[in-house]
C-alpha cells in the first residue's frame, strides 16, 4: 500500500512538472523577493499617495483580455489560500526540519496571497497597459510559484492524498495564470515598440515640413572713417611780477680803457 501511494505521488508530481521529493529546491530570490514584495505592499498601504493622473483610453480587447487573466487569477489565489490553510504539516510523516521548512513557505505563501497580490492587481487594474505594473505582477507570480512548487512538492510526499490534490490543482491555475501574464507582456512590450516607432516618425515628418530659418546677414562697412581732429593747445602766459616770472640777465660792466705808458725822455 506504502509503495502504491508513493508511485501515485511520483506520478501526479511528474504529471504537473515537479520533481518528486521532500525538498525542491527554492531559488533564493524567490523567498527574497515575496519577503520584499509583501514589505513594499505594506509601506504603500499605509503611505498616503496623490491621485494618479489620467491616462489615455485603452482599447477595449487589452483590457477584455487582461481581465480573464486577472479573474482566473483571482480564483485561483482564493482557492490557493483556502487550501494553504488547511495544510496539517503537523501530522506528517516526517522529521522536524523538513516541518518547518514547509511550514515557512506556506506561510510566506499565505502573506503574499493576502496582502501583496491584492494590492498588484489593483495597481494593474488601474493602468492596464502600463509596462511597469504588469512587469512587477508577472515577477510575483513566478516568485510565488517557485514557492508554492516547494509546498506542492512536500505534500505529495508527506501529506494526505486529498492535501495534495487540491494544491496540485491550485499550482495548475498558477502555472497557467503566469504564462498568460507573460505573453501579454510580450505583446505590450511589441506594442510600446511600434508605437514609439510611430511617433519618431511623425517627429521626423514634422521637422522636415518645417522651413529652415532664413540664413543671417552680415553687412560689412568698408568706408574708412573721417580724420579726428586734434585740439589747438592752449597757449600759457605768465603775468608780471608773478612768482613764476624771470628775471632778465644783467649786462656786463664795460671794460676800463687801457693806461698809455709814459713816453721816454
Amino acid at each position: 500500500m506504502s509503495n502504491l501511494r508513493n508511485n501515485s505521488s511520483s506520478h501526479t508530481c511528474r504529471h504537473i512538472g515537479l520533481r518528486p521529493g521532500p525538498f525542491r529546491p527554492i531559488r533564493l530570490g524567490s523567498i527574497v523577493a515575496l519577503a520584499a514584495i509583501g514589505l513594499a505592499s505594506a509601506l504603500a498601504q499605509n503611505t498616503q499617495t496623490s491621485p494618479a493622473p489620467s491616462s489615455p483610453p485603452v482599447a477595449y480587447a487589452s483590457v477584455n483580455e487582461l481581465n480573464g487573466i486577472l479573474g482566473q487569477l483571482k480564483t485561483t489565489a482564493a482557492a490557493m489560500q483556502t487550501d494553504v490553510e488547511r495544510m496539517r504539516i503537523e501530522k506528517w510523516k516526517t522529521d522536524a526540519s523538513s516541518k518547518r521548512q514547509t511550514q515557512a513557505n506556506a506561510d510566506s505563501v499565505r502573506r503574499n496571497l493576502q496582502s501583496a497580490l491584492p494590492e498588484i492587481i489593483a495597481q494593474v487594474n488601474a493602468s492596464p497597459e502600463d509596462l511597469a505594473a504588469s512587469f512587477k505582477l508577472y515577477r510575483n507570480l513566478d516568485a510565488l510559484y517557485d514557492v508554492f512548487g516547494s509546498v506542492v512538492e512536500s505534500a505529495g510526499a508527506f501529506g494526505s492524498k486529498d492535501e495534495f490534490q487540491s494544491l496540485s490543482n491550485d499550482m495548475t491555475g498558477l502555472e497557467s495564470a503566469r504564462r498568460e501574464m507573460g505573453e501579454r507582456m510580450q505583446k505590450l512590450a511589441g506594442s510600446k515598440e511600434d508605437e514609439l516607432t510611430r511617433l519618431r516618425a511623425q517627429v521626423k515628418t514634422l521637422s522636415a515640413a518645417v522651413p529652415p530659418p532664413p540664413p543671417k546677414k552680415i553687412i560689412v562697412d568698408d568706408t574708412e572713417p573721417a580724420p579726428k581732429k586734434q585740439a589747438a593747445k592752449k597757449k600759457t602766459t605768465t603775468k608780471p611780477g608773478s612768482a613764476n616770472s624771470t628775471t632778465p640777465a644783467k649786462k656786463p660792466a664795460p671794460a676800463p680803457p687801457p693806461t698809455n705808458p709814459p713816453p721816454s725822455q
